[in-house]
């Protein structure tokens, strides 16, 4: 199907799809053709109506907006560095240095290549200052930064973040890392010592996608958020405190990797759902947070899965829901991406969460 023929068939699909909403709203008027739903079946149907209106809005989209997305090219990068895990604290300065040597490369590549704003950001990668566990600058690339000191670490908060997240995007991402770096170190008492990974270890989706719709990108990371946790904990040993903090479409990420981590408490997000109608359906022991901001435009996104183009698309039950069964805590006024905003209730509360009931914290 050429650009052309795409884009007709991605505006059918939305306008068949708001036609059939139209006649089924007529109908539960009573003044359209056919019986009336039942009550009982109002709510699921208006769910699996927004799924479905979401998806060709998302269809429509992927086609006239990202036309040539998947022509993209991918930006050249050296291969990871074939690294041992840092078993000990000891092993980490060497991992840091040869993760910072393999950013350094990736500059000289990208900018020879003609890429000059990936060339800066690997550059910041590559400078002394930085701690990087993990480093791969191809495509949209991947890394794993620590903020903190995480050889004498018993307070973990690790960031996993949401869709349109990549190198070319660190920077935002990394600033919500530093502002929950600074608010741990603030709070947390005398002898607690508090560290933060920034985890861009996967391809997140772009938000005008389909693929946002669907768990299979969160399928692919769970398997390496395990990975890091038990890196971590080879690192800082069991009695540390770990906690992945999940934004957005990270949510569904921890979601499905919630029953093979070894962490203290999940936090969700601003999230659409996890995959899971319930806690007790993640099968993990740590205690489950969720928050959304008054002002996040998440709340609006249908919680629901339906099976369309055989695939399954949403992600089921809403975290905040009380059916759901996690702690939920308050997020203030903020929107989707103010979650880590300096002063912010949500700050405050992330950083309590994190630094856990065993000790009193400093601040308010």
């Amino acid at each position: 199907m050429g650009p052309d023929a795409a884009v007709v068939a991605g505006q059918r699909t939305a306008c068949v799809t708001v036609r059939e909403r139209e006649r089924e709203r007529e109908r539960e008027r009573g003044r359209g053709p056919g019986p009336r739903a039942p009550r009982g079946e109002d709510a699921s149907r208006r769910a699996r109506r927004g799924i479905r209106t979401l998806l060709a809005v998302l269809v429509l989209a992927a086609v006239v907006v990202p036309l040539s997305a998947a022509a993209r090219p991918r930006i050249p990068a050296p291969a990871p560095a074939d690294l041992a895990a840092p078993a000990t604290p000891a092993a980490l300065t060497s991992v840091y240095a040869a993760n910072r040597a393999d950013a350094a490369q990736a500059s000289r590549m990208a900018a020879a290549h003609g890429y000059a704003h990936r060339a800066a950001v690997d550059r910041d990668l590559a400078s002394p200052s930085r701690h990087l566990l993990s480093f791969d600058g191809r495509g949209p690339g991947r890394v794993t930064e620590v903020i903190g000191d995480l050889a004498h670490a018993d307070r973990v908060a690790v960031l996993v973040p949401g869709s349109d997240t990549s190198l070319d995007t660190y920077g935002r991402f990394r600033a919500d890392a530093l502002a929950l770096s600074r608010e741990l170190t603030r709070r947390a008492p005398a002898g607690t010592h508090p560290a933060v990974v920034a985890w861009l270890g996967y391809e997140t989706p772009d938000t005008v996608s389909t693929t946002v719709l669907t768990t299979r990108r969160a399928e692919r990371a769970a398997p390496h958020l395990r990975q890091l946790v038990r890196e971590l904990r080879g690192v800082t040993g069991r009695a540390a405190r770990v906690a992945p903090v999940c934004h957005s479409y990270g949510s569904v990420v921890c979601g499905r990797a919630a029953a093979g981590l070894a962490v203290s408490d999940i936090v969700l997000l601003g999230s659409p759902g996890t995959g899971a109608d319930t806690v007790a359906a993640l099968h993990t022991r740590a205690r489950v947070w969720a928050a959304r901001g008054d002002d996040d435009w998440v709340a609006n996104v249908p919680h629901a899965r339906a099976d369309l183009l055989g695939r399954t698309f949403g992600f089921g039950a809403d975290p905040m829901a009380p059916a759901f069964g996690a702690r939920v805590f308050p997020a203030g006024r903020g929107g989707h991406s103010d979650y880590f905003s300096p002063g912010s209730p949500s700050l405050a509360n992330l950083a309590r969460i994190v630094l856990g009931p065993a000790k009193e914290t400093r601040g308010d």
